[in-house]
């Protein structure tokens, strides 16, 4: 395994020194902050964007599944969709387990303790709503009563924790009450710090987003008490500012790859390294080095290179356990416009879309200036350094993942192709569901079956040692390095797994043709190339094994596999994908077999894309 023996030391020491009680986090004791938080203000009139609709009758949990409010805050510890408490709520937050049977997943208890609604109540109360105000206080007051410091489930992740930090420093920024803070705010801050840093290190050792957002949450929360007048805030602040630093330069590669190989992840990082953008310069501190800045916009292009112009979606690659930071304008959670445009504006001073939208409010409500320039538009994409490339033929894209794993890879997606006719994603990515489910969903969601790739032998092409964590990290044996002429453009990689099983994929993407080759070879018994297809139109045509289907784009789509060698097996049957945590829905899938080394040719034709 490729975990390092740095990080394998950080963990292990994290867990020895939490379980023996020799990590300073166990001692930790602190009294529950007293509101108010906020103060009440003039209403701001210079924000020229709406305040976002959610958290006034009704929320949406993991920004799919509606729940019911009231004025009266929400029970923190009890899962919003079955009512189910969490068990012993009153112990230190390291007595509790990852699972509670009862509750399920504890992200779901989570979820509401992200405090989303914190920046909602304060968009609504800087534009004179006094009973936004008086809520925000109330929930914030009534949160800190429930979860009183270092007790229950909320305080068991110093993610979760970082992200309060965050979210609660946004909305001082939109109130205007970042230096004038009260007592209680700041009491509130000091106490999520004394529990983020005990355990930085087993964060940063998990070499993903924890890391970056806990590094931001010191950042801000540290720099904020020193501008309160808190000297202990200076050793947290550089302590942020040195591990942001450190993170950035480790996790981001050249071309922009982050880590987790995660489209949501992803936009997770670009979103706490923008806030820690906004609020450095709020605060008139000294810049990030240029290194972290050029690794900031790399980030942020290789997001821009992604995302659909038109509607702000993007492929469904990698884990998405729904979160979704920074939510401070009326777009779906797919849309990732509003990160991207905001990226864009601070770290390469330009706009990413040149039309007044909805993306644009973010900006308003943090106080950054709208670029006069305009980006470039995105071509065709070669992130080697996370093995993402992305062919480009006008309105029509096609991703392809190939292994590039110099950090844990969480799904055995290895030759995955995702492609898109202008907003329709024609062959999409299965997606995650939820990290507690049943051993088949898991498998299932995660491993090779739910994605467009080949399968040897009914085996997973990387083995699962754990709820995120793969063995045998696949590498490229072969790779036909991204070119585009006048017919089209062209891509291709390859792969041999620790049992021989061996697929070489070439790809050719033209104005009105995808053509895939895929070369198999190694395997004992079977290889199955499949195509996911949505949406749930496909018919089988002939036995010839032609395909047609009329999309919601009124284009005409024809898809053909032939091969070298006999076909088997050639069916529809039925598939998973899920595009919001927890959500899951049917598709079609394209299961085609083969029993010897041969090579199969796919030809997927389109007319009127746009």
């Amino acid at each position: 395994m490729a975990l390092g023996l740095p990080n394998a030391a950080r963990v292990a020491g994290y867990r020895l020194g939490v379980k023996f009680g020799l990590n300073s986090v166990r001692r930790l004791q602190a009294g529950v902050p007293h509101g108010p938080f906020f103060m009440p203000i003039q209403a701001n009139s210079a924000v020229d964007a709406p305040a976002v609709s959610a958290w006034q009758t009704s929320a949406l949990l993991f920004s799919h599944w509606r729940i019911a409010l009231t004025d009266a805050p929400p029970d923190w510890l009890a899962n919003p969709l079955n009512g189910q408490r969490i068990s012993g709520p009153d112990r230190s937050w390291w007595q509790i387990p990852d699972f509670d049977p009862a509750v399920g997943d504890i992200k779901l208890i989570w979820e509401l303790s992200r405090m989303d609604w914190v920046l909602a109540f304060s968009q609504r109360a800087s534009q004179g709503d006094a009973a936004a105000l008086k809520r925000l206080n109330e929930w914030l007051a009534d949160w800190c009563s429930h979860n009183p410091p270092y007790k229950g489930p909320n305080w068991k992740c110093g993610q979760e924790a970082s992200i309060r930090v965050m979210h609660l420093s946004m909305a001082a920024l939109i109130l205007g009450q970042v230096c004038t803070a009260t007592s209680g705010l700041r009491d509130l801050i000091r106490l999520h710090l004394q529990r983020i840093a005990p355990t930085v290190q087993y964060a940063m050792a998990q070499d993903n987003n924890h890391g970056t957002s806990e590094a931001v949450a010191l950042f801000i929360g540290g720099s904020w008490l020193v501008a309160l007048g808190l000297k202990e805030g200076e050793h947290w602040a550089n302590t942020g500012r040195r591990w942001l630093e450190n993170r950035a330069a480790r996790l981001i590669g050249p071309q922009g790859s982050f880590s987790q190989y995660s489209l949501n992840y992803h936009r997770v990082m670009l979103d706490t390294f923008c806030m820690a953008e906004v609020w450095r310069r709020n605060l008139g501190l000294p810049s990030f080095s240029e290194h972290w800045q050029s690794k900031a916009l790399a980030a942020t292009e290789w997001l821009r290179h992604m995302v659909n112009t038109v509607n702000g979606d993007a492929p469904n690659v990698g884990a998405n356990d729904g979160a979704r930071l920074l939510q401070l304008t009326n777009t779906p959670y797919r849309d990732h416009r509003p990160t991207v445009q905001l990226a864009m504006a601070l770290f390469d001073r330009k706009r990413a879309y040149e039309q007044p939208g909805t993306y644009d409010h973010p900006l308003h409500w943090l106080g950054v200036d709208i670029p006069s320039h305009v980006a470039p538009i995105t071509k065709s994409y070669e992130a080697d350094d996370g093995g993402f490339a992305i062919l480009r033929r006008g309105v029509v894209m096609a991703l392809l993942r190939y292994p590039r794993f110099r950090f844990r890879p969480s799904q055995a997606d290895v030759l995955h192709l995702d492609f898109w006719l202008g907003v329709d994603n024609v062959l999409p990515d299965a997606g995650t569901f939820s990290y507690n489910t049943d051993p088949k969903w898991l498998g299932y969601f995660g491993g090779t079956a739910s994605h467009n790739t080949v399968q040897f032998d009914g085996r997973d092409q990387m083995p699962r040692l754990g709820r995120f964590l793969l063995g045998d990290w696949l590498r490229t044996t072969w790779l036909q390095p991204l070119k585009e002429d006048a017919q089209g453009t062209y891509f291709g990689a390859a792969y041999q797994d620790g049992q021989g099983g061996v697929h070489r994929r070439r790809i050719t993407l033209k104005d009105d043709l995808l053509r895939v080759q895929d070369d198999v070879t190694g395997f004992s018994c079977k290889a199955v190339l499949r195509w996911r297809l949505r949406p749930r139109y496909w018919q089988i045509e002939d036995e010839a094994g032609k395909l047609s289907l009329a999309s919601r784009l009124d284009t005409k789509q024809t898809l053909t596999v032939s091969s070298n060698k006999s076909i088997v097996r050639y069916e529809l049957v039925e598939g998973y994908e899920s595009l919001h945590y927890m959500e899951k829905t049917e598709v079609s899938v394209l299961e085609i077999e083969v029993r010897e080394p041969c090579s199969l040719v796919t030809e997927l034709r389109w007319c009127n894309a746009r």
